[in-house]
């Protein structure tokens, strides 16, 4: 969805948040950038401005997305504590999502700024993938590497029973921290 003329700083910020909402999936800044005939740092500062104006979204590593009321989303939800290497980070998502659970985000305790929570928003292997290929690519750490491998992800799945076999797994692999 392109735009024949470049928009005003209004009508852009409109047409990001209409986006947003049709897509129900996460956006690129460099898609919407695109769209939209400007720089990925107008995006940016855009979506900051929507955020502070009360716009529930949220930037994930696949893009920005619009959160609607997630309570209805997933009838079952929990934390879990775990520890692992950096390496071992895709083998703890995929055995997440191939019991179809949804990872919503990744939380480590840092001891000067505190809780620092990443969105996630995984639901799948290519999900994963691209997380992982991400941060690969852009030369990032692992948030639990801040903290010797120790984080917490908020999980959740329509089927109890998915969280129950994914904790299970974990559990068999030393991922849970008990």
């Amino acid at each position: 969805m392109t735009y024949g003329k470049k928009l005003r700083a209004s009508e852009r910020r409109e047409a990001i948040l209409q986006r947003l909402k049709i897509q129900g999936a996460a956006v690129t800044g460099k898609l919407l950038a695109e769209e939209m005939k400007v720089t990925r740092q107008v995006i940016v500062a855009d979506v900051s401005l929507l955020k502070a104006g009360g716009e529930p979204i949220i930037a994930t590593s696949q893009g920005y997305l619009y959160m609607k009321d997630e309570k209805q989303d997933f009838s079952y939800r929990k934390t879990i504590v775990c520890c692992h290497s950096p390496s071992e980070t895709k083998e703890e998502l995929d055995i997440l999502v191939d019991h179809g659970v949804h990872v919503k985000s990744v939380v480590v305790e840092h001891p000067v700024y505190g809780d620092m929570k990443a969105e996630l928003h995984l639901e799948n292997r290519r999900d994963v993938e691209r997380f992982v290929e991400q941060v690969h690519s852009s030369n990032a750490s692992y948030l639990l590497e801040l903290t010797g491998g120790v984080h917490t992800h908020e999980i959740a799945s329509e089927r109890e029973g998915a969280l129950h076999e994914a904790l299970r797994e974990l559990g068999e692999r030393g991922f849970l921290v008990e």
